[in-house]
């Protein structure tokens, strides 16, 4: 009988079951063309095989499919002439492209042109598998994608406090939150970058609510608030007799997270080693935990991202992986600071107020108004710890305010060490400016010193070797300026005080 999947310069393809998908496979690797087709016509897929790179070209021209499989090497017409034919004429096709020899610079380049992944060969017929179903899960997402809601204000009314911080209605935060309605069906990979407190750990819990893993867990981790071994361990699990205390095997996050959604907090805070790893799980959704020698298990986890760092800023730097960026990064969102949101404030501050005033009184007095200047002295505030901040001095507020009276300015708490508005010709506080030279230059030392301890510290986590290490100082030197301004580690904590 004649081999269904092909001889060169031929193409076939298998039945429709109905719940299969459209697959070009192209490789002029006739085993691997053939064994790759054979596993996904035994799936259900409509399979059709090409072993010239001419004929594949021609293929994605003028049919349409749901997945292309191209080898990257192929001649004299390459893979990547063909990724670049195929995302040209069908915008939503996904394209992976095969390669036996996976460097950065070429994966990049493939990721850069459209390439939805790449797999590196050999591999076998489980992680093509694997693969595919997340290609299927992809495609039938999108083919359900929701109506957005109207950006009327509060994006969704369903859940008592759900998704506060995505209230508002000024462009650049409308733009973000539409951008996630709009990827939340599918199963794209997302990065969210901003200022700390801007809300992107909220973007990440609408994204997994609204999509069709929401019945999965959404499981967070924060990669500043771990040691990089504890990190590595919670992430990918460990076998029993790993290291001294494994005591039992332990599955990791990431096996916990199989279904559903994986919410990397901080992602850029991540060690070079472990990004390394990681990328092997979003290559294949294979994990190996701590100690094992064997394949531990298959994970099917959408990956969505956060940084309150420029996330290509922090490529060039050489602390984020190219190759994981532009994984990770298939659709960014940006959250703006609240301080380029002022219009949203009165909004926000009017629904936390509500809130806390709910949580925290009883009796049924109506809260009290913000008075007009109220409103003024909260849109003219620096905010510097955005979103999270604003709703901390509003629950203060709530606290202390009487139901019989307007809250006005002096009700509102300042926690500001100093003057914030720069002066025009110099960009440094005007306080500063009116004292004596060597009184300002020590007085603004200082305010650096304590303000960067305090940053630095919250990065790592409070584990002093890796502040020391991000600050590119030794830990007597850390600790000296920790002392010199007061600061002590809580042994418990591990933050400051």
């Amino acid at each position: 009988m004649t081999d269904p999947f092909l001889t060169d310069g031929t193409s076939s393809s298998v039945p429709d079951k109905g719940t299969g998908l459209r697959i070009l496979v192209a490789d002029d690797d006739r085993t691997l063309r053939e064994g790759c087709a054979s596993v996904l016509q035994m799936d259900g897929h409509l399979v059709t095989a090409s072993g010239r790179g001419e004929e594949a070209l021609e293929l994605v021209r003028r049919r349409k499919f749901d997945l292309i499989l191209v080898d990257l090497y192929m001649t004299p017409i390459s893979g990547m002439e063909v990724l670049k034919a195929a995302v040209g004429a069908h915008k939503d096709v996904i394209v992976v492209v095969m390669t036996g020899n996976p460097t950065v610079a070429s994966s990049i380049e493939a990721l850069r042109a459209g390439a939805w992944d790449y797999l590196p060969k050999p591999f076998s017929a489980s992680h093509l598998q694997v693969l595919v179903g997340r290609v299927a899960h992809a495609v039938t997402a999108a083919r359900e994608v929701r109506e957005p809601v109207r950006a009327t204000g509060l994006v969704t009314q369903s859940g008592a406090g759900e998704l506060m911080s995505l209230l508002g209605v000024s462009p650049a935060f409308r733009k973000a939150v539409e951008l996630a309605q709009k990827v939340a069906a599918t199963d794209a990979s997302v990065m969210i970058s901003g200022e700390s407190g801007t809300g992107k750990e909220m973007i990440a819990q609408f994204i997994h609510k609204h999509s069709r893993r929401a019945a999965r867990k959404l499981v967070p981790v924060n990669c500043a608030a771990l040691p990089d071994n504890l990190l590595e361990s919670e992430m990918f699990g460990y076998r029993k007799g790993a290291f001294t205390g494994a005591d039992r095997d332990k599955p990791g996050l990431l096996e916990v997270a199989n279904g559903g959604t994986f919410f990397l907090d901080e992602l850029t805070e991540m060690a070079m080693p472990l990004q390394a790893k990681l990328l092997r799980v979003l290559q294949d959704g294979v994990v190996r935990r701590l100690g094992s020698e064997v394949q531990d298990a298959v994970v099917d986890v959408r990956f969505i991202s956060a940084t309150n760092r420029d996330p290509q800023e922090s490529v060039q730097q050489g602390i984020l992986r190219e190759d994981l960026f532009y994984r990770l990064r298939v659709v960014p969102i940006k959250l703006p600071p609240l301080r380029k949101r002022i219009e949203d404030i009165p909004l926000l501050a009017e629904h936390f107020l509500k809130r806390s005033w709910e949580r925290h009184r009883t009796g049924g007095a109506p809260a009290p108004e913000f008075t007009a200047d109220t409103i003024g002295f909260l849109q003219s505030r620096p905010w510097r710890g955005n979103v999270r901040e604003l709703q901390n001095v509003i629950e203060h507020v709530a606290v202390i305010a009487d139901s019989d009276r307007p809250i006005t300015p002096d009700d509102i708490p300042v926690y500001d060490d100093g003057p914030t508005a720069p002066t025009a010709e110099t960009g440094l506080p005007t306080a500063i400016m009116n004292e004596a030279f060597h009184v300002a230059k020590d007085n603004l030392i200082a305010h650096f010193e304590k303000e960067y301890l305090t940053r630095l510290t919250a990065r790592a986590g409070g584990n002093m070797s890796k502040a020391a290490r991000l600050a590119g100082i030794d830990r007597t030197t850390l600790y000296r300026l920790m002392e010199k301004h007061g600061h002590k580690r809580d042994m418990i904590s591990g933050n400051l005080e």
